[in-house]
């Protein structure tokens, strides 16, 4: 009777293990904000319609890119750097096109 409850906690433990390798709050945070920056510069006219279907490109590029690194369950530390340094690019180009001083 014990066996079966031993053998499912530690199926259950290996499962919740697999899926804490593939959390990546940091860059989840950091879609958000940009998403965030994105959709403030098209209110304020900071940014016109073409520079923000090109930023939310870059976003969606991004997300695809997420979504394969955690197919297999465990984001690798390589994986991370890579969706870290999309992420850095992807900044840059949001500050740059809003400051840019076209106007919608």
């Amino acid at each position: 009777m014990k066996t079966p409850l031993i053998l499912t906690t530690l199926i259950a433990g290996l499962l919740l293990a697999g899926a804490a390798g593939a959390a990546t709050p940091n860059i989840d945070a950091r879609q958000a904000n940009q998403r965030a920056r994105i959709n403030e510069g098209v209110a304020s006219g900071a940014l016109t319609r073409r520079e923000a279907a090109g930023l939310r490109a870059q976003q969606a590029h991004i997300r695809r890119d997420e979504r394969r690194a955690k197919a297999d369950g465990v984001v690798t530390r390589a994986e991370r750097r890579q969706l870290q340094r999309e992420l850095d690019h992807s900044s840059r180009s949001i500050r740059h096109q809003k400051h840019d001083l076209q106007q919608r």
